[in-house]
Formats: structure tokens, C-alpha cells, sequence
């Protein structure tokens, strides 16, 4: 991975010019572990935060006709390809190590899915233009289905970042990728937002939340290609297809993914509370390993004295089956659950231990890095 020490800190494209001094800390660099490194990814963060705030992010311009939104779009798109072969499943039926990728800095950051790089951190980068270009993984998330990767190359175009909170329910989208990886490049596929807010399991276990349903086809390697509404601005990033059924697919929704893509820029991780635990997805295998009596939930590691985990109660083989009464099936609902509840009030965690079941009050805690 990159260290960040080594390259200016991105910030990802506004439209309105007049917050571009607000969030341009390019000229900083920025040492991991670091005070200073805490201190300017805080200002990436807030710039990012007063932007939406503003109406910056996902001021939607003049509806424009499908072939401009695709004029507009396309030079952004890329196709990855990976050196190595990542895990294949039946939802992800890309071409190996195949698939697309959306420009979103001009210093060369690409955003794409983590199932299409998982495993490997040296890709070729197939630019709009023909260009070929070598590229590395610097950032990546398992949890989110997020990676970023960086490629030096000049006269990049990167796209414009929308508001998916303002999409609605039959409203036209464009999906654009490289399916197969095809020459002649991107393709593109038309349809309307199905439903908004949708969660699912993904092939590695953990749930994908804050989905956008569209028939737009995502075909395969169209995964890490970004859907787009009629005014050119990205509101998702194409991840699934559900196979079983015809006319589905999902994107990760910009809005819930960008605070994330700010960290993993600057970072090369998503941040998220020190808890004191490592927490891990109760599967078949970890019941056999642990001898458990429960068969869902997350299972307690590496927890470590002083900290909160365990100034909660909670000890090493411990399962969290729940928290605030919200059922927990793997690491994905664990985060999603204590993270959205929000408020000073602690999360109520339902757990089995070895003397059975207890409720361990678990504080709300402020972001850290969580290497991963």
C-alpha cells in the first residue's frame, strides 16, 4: 500500500468552485499514525461534511438527454484488470481479474469494488483512450465492497459526485462499465431506480447496506462502474446482480460510501471506533472451532484490557447475537448497528458468554483508524 506520507492528499471533485480553497489540503502531506495526520484528515472530513451541507454535493444542473450524460461520463470510466485472480462467485461472474473502475481525482485515485482486487495490489488500468497503464491498490475496505487504486497518468477526467438522498423511486439512471472487458470500451445500460435503502448478503458473508435497486443491467465486469442520474453526476458504484432473478441489480449509494473513500484517500482504511475487540463473523467453522452454542452473531477476539470492550464485560470467545435489540449476523450489522444508532446513550449489546446470557453497555466511541 501507498504510504501517504509519499503523495499529496486528494480531495474529490466539487462543482462549485467556490469551496475548492475549503477542501484543498493537496499541499499537505500527511504521516500515518501521526497528530498531524489526525489533524488534516479532520479537515478533509469537515470540508467534505460542509459541502453536502451546502448543497455542493448533488446540486443537480439541467436534466441532460442519455448520450450526453454518456459524452459526459465515459472519459471517467476505466476498465481494471488485475494481475492476479481474485475469488469468483456466482453474484461477482466477472471475466478473472476483470472489471470497471470510476476516476474520482485527477491525481490519478480510481474508485472500484474490493471483490474485483481482493487478493492482489498490482493492476493494469485500461484508460478511455486506449491508454494502458499500471496501477496499485492503496485503500480497500471488505465490509463496504470499496477499493481505491492509483495510477500516475496525465490529463485525467474525473467525475462529478452527486446526492443519491435525492434520488426517487422511478427516476432514470445510466449505468456504465466494461462489461467482459470488450474492446471498443465502456458500455452503457439504461433504467430507473427500483427502491432505495436496500441491504443484502454479499458472497463473502457480510451484508451491503444503503443500496440502490435499479434494472439498469449491471453486467458482468460492469462491477466498480458508477451509475449515474440524467444530470452526470455519479450516485452510485455498481457492485451485484442477483442472479436468481431478472431485471435486479445494486450500487453502492455515494452518499453513505463518500466520508469512506475521503478516509481510505487520505488513510488506505475506513475509519472506525477502537473498541479494544476484533470482531469476527460467527460461521459454521468458528461455531466448530469455539464450541459455541450460538450459530450467528460476532464473536469476541483479541480483547484488550482498559479498553472499552472490555471495561463492558465483554471477554475473549464472547458472541454479540445483538445490539439495542437490532439481531446481528456478521461483522457488517455489528458496525452498522453501533454506528447508526448515533446519540451519547451506550449500545445495548446482547451477549453469550461462558456463564450465558448478558447485556453489556459498550460506550459510543470517537473514529480511529481500524487496519484491516
Amino acid at each position: 500500500m501507498e504510504n501517504s506520507a509519499d503523495r499529496n492528499v486528494p480531495v474529490l471533485p466539487r462543482d462549485d468552485d467556490t469551496m475548492r480553497d475549503a477542501v484543498s489540503v493537496r499541499s499537505l502531506t500527511i504521516g500515518l499514525g501521526s497528530l498531524v495526520c489526525l489533524f488534516l484528515l479532520g479537515l478533509v472530513w469537515a470540508a467534505g461534511l460542509r459541502a453536502a451541507d451546502n448543497g455542493v454535493l448533488g446540486s443537480k444542473p439541467k436534466p441532460m438527454t442519455v448520450p450526453e450524460v454518456v459524452a459526459m461520463v465515459r472519459p471517467s470510466v476505466v476498465t481494471v484488470m488485475s494481475r492476479g485472480v481474485p475469488p469468483s462467485s456466482v453474484q461477482h461472474p466477472s471475466p478473472p481479474g476483470s472489471g470497471s473502475g470510476l476516476i474520482v481525482d485527477e491525481a490519478g485515485f480510481i474508485l472500484t469494488n474490493n471483490h474485483l482486487v481482493e487478493g492482489v495490489r498490482s493492476v493494469v488500468v485500461g484508460l478511455s483512450n486506449g491508454r494502458m497503464t499500471p496501477g496499485r491498490v492503496v485503500g480497500r475496505d471488505f465490509l463496504l465492497d470499496l477499493a481505491v487504486i492509483k495510477i500516475n497518468a496525465k490529463d485525467l477526467v474525473a467525475a462529478k459526485l452527486g446526492r443519491a438522498a435525492e434520488l426517487q423511486i422511478g427516476e432514470t439512471v445510466v449505468a456504465i462499465g466494461n462489461p467482459f472487458a470488450l474492446k471498443g470500451g465502456s458500455t452503457v445500460t439504461v433504467g430507473v431506480v427500483s427502491a432505495l435503502d436496500r441491504s443484502i448478503l454479499a458472497p463473502n458473508g457480510e451484508t451491503l447496506y444503503d443500496l440502490i435497486q435499479t434494472d439498469a443491467a449491471i453486467n458482468p465486469g460492469n462491477s466498480g462502474g458508477p451509475l449515474v442520474d440524467l444530470s452526470g453526476q455519479v450516485v452510485g458504484i455498481n457492485a451485484v446482480v442477483a442472479t436468481a432473478a431478472q431485471a435486479i441489480s445494486y450500487a453502492l449509494s455515494i452518499n453513505s460510501a463518500y466520508p469512506h473513500i475521503q478516509s481510505m484517500l487520505v488513510r488506505g482504511a475506513v475509519m472506525r471506533p477502537d473498541l479494544g475487540f476484533v470482531p469476527v463473523t460467527v460461521t459454521p467453522s468458528i461455531v466448530a472451532s469455539f464450541n459455541l452454542e450460538v450459530d450467528r452473531g460476532v464473536l469476541a477476539v483479541q480483547v484488550e484490557a482498559s479498553k472499552p470492550a472490555a471495561e463492558a464485560g465483554l471477554s475473549f470467545g464472547d458472541v454479540i447475537t445483538a445490539l439495542d435489540n437490532v439481531p446481528l449476523y456478521n461483522i457488517s450489522d455489528f458496525w452498522h448497528a453501533y454506528l447508526r444508532s448515533g446519540g451519547d446513550a451506550p449500545a445495548q449489546l446482547t451477549v453469550y458468554g461462558k456463564n450465558g446470557q448478558f447485556t453489556a453497555p459498550l460506550p459510543r466511541m470517537p473514529l480511529a483508524t481500524v487496519p484491516r
